[in-house]
């Protein structure tokens, strides 16, 4: 079983232009994931539910930029942990595709690193 509030941070830096602050926070039947550029701000806000092997997604606050980006890590973080995902995102521009795949890398990280621990304590 998951500690609730298990929380992660990171700062993620993609070939030294942009800088975005990342904050995982576990519970036992999902996460909640903030990315920052700059300023700790609320941006856009979107949600995941995995239930029998399918994904719904539902946008909170519709983001100006990079909406497809912000559902595709929520679809499949709520997928990887079979629960419910909520991240809200905040950046000042268009992201670029560097930007995004660090982005995608480290809460994929994130992640695994969680659902790996989790599985040894169910284990142990």
């Amino acid at each position: 079983m998951s500690e609730l509030g298990e929380a992660i941070s990171r700062t993620i830096s993609p070939e030294g232009s942009r800088i975005f602050s990342l904050r995982v926070l576990f519970f036992e039947n999902g996460c909640f994931i903030i990315i920052t550029e700059d300023a700790i701000r609320i941006g856009s806000i979107s949600v995941s539910i995995s239930s029998s092997n399918k994904v719904n997604t539902a946008k909170v606050i519709p983001s100006k930029f990079d909406s497809i980006f912000v559902n595709t890590i929520t679809e499949k973080v709520a997928s990887m942990i079979n629960g419910i995902c909520l991240i809200s995102f905040n950046s000042k521009s268009q992201l670029a595709l560097n930007d995004m795949k660090a982005i995608m890398g480290e809460v994929m990280d994130i992640v695994g690193g969680h659902r790996q621990r989790e599985q040894k304590r169910v284990w142990s």
